[in-house]
């Protein structure tokens, strides 16, 4: 976990001369009983360290606590308020600005951190500032990419994509027993209205079972792929 974090010093940003930044969001949240509550902050930063690497881009540490209200009656799960992570991604941003970096990248590891795409909107209103990734079009894409034989509708939660990126990146964190914890919930219309315990006791709603390391390194190559398009819009 720990080569996931910037290990970068105050010289070593001073020579790269940055003009973006990328912020990883993540959660803490129930991922089952074999996977950890910071699965999404993991992923988060194993894609934002990628992109960085690959774009020259300056890697900040994650934020990793968010929206995670429809996991709360499971044991673990902590949440803040959609406006508390606004603010922290506003402070963030005017900081950034204060030493000249005038370019943001969210790098989202949780899907119910909705209001991101409000931010990046309001962000961008007056000019192009602010991206979000990845979107779900880079994410399908990863997934055929990858070789992975579900969806991200059926795979939403500790699933085949998930297990697979944390089984190339940090397998040290999954617990034995991941390979048998598969839960199919296709029909959750009201998710936002009951929450998760409605359509899974276990907390899984995915197919853990499918995941590798191979496909976890070929989801990250094709990120990595799919955002050079995101810099250069941005950058427009």
């Amino acid at each position: 976990m720990e080569h996931l974090l910037p290990i970068a010093t105050s010289a070593d940003v001073q020579a790269q001369k940055p003009t973006v930044a990328v912020l990883p969001i993540g959660s803490f949240e129930q991922h089952g009983a074999f996977h950890p509550l910071v699965t999404d902050t993991v992923i988060a930063c194993a894609i934002a360290k990628r992109i960085a690497e690959d774009y020259s881009l300056l890697l900040l540490p994650p934020i990793t606590v968010s929206l995670s209200h429809e996991h709360s009656s499971f044991p673990g799960s902590v949440s803040i308020r959609a406006t508390t992570l606004i603010a922290l991604i506003e402070d963030i941003t005017e900081s950034l600005r204060s030493s000249g970096i005038s370019h943001i990248v969210l790098v989202n590891g949780h899907g119910g951190n909705y209001v991101l795409q409000n931010v990046v909107q309001e962000a961008n209103a007056a000019d192009r500032s602010m991206t979000l990734f990845p979107l779900p079009v880079d994410s399908n894409q990863a997934r055929t990419d990858a070789g992975m034989k579900t969806n991200g509708h059926e795979d939403m939660h500790a699933g085949e994509l998930e297990t697979s990126i944390l089984l190339y990146v940090t397998p040290e964190l999954l617990r034995v027993g991941y390979e048998t914890a598969d839960w199919r919930a296709d029909d959750r219309k009201f998710l936002l209205l009951e929450g998760m315990s409605e359509y899974t006791q276990s907390g899984v709603i995915g197919f853990p079972s499918l995941g590798t390391a191979e496909k976890g390194k070929r989801a990250l190559d094709s990120l990595s792929g799919s955002f050079k398009h995101h810099l250069e819009t941005l950058q427009r």
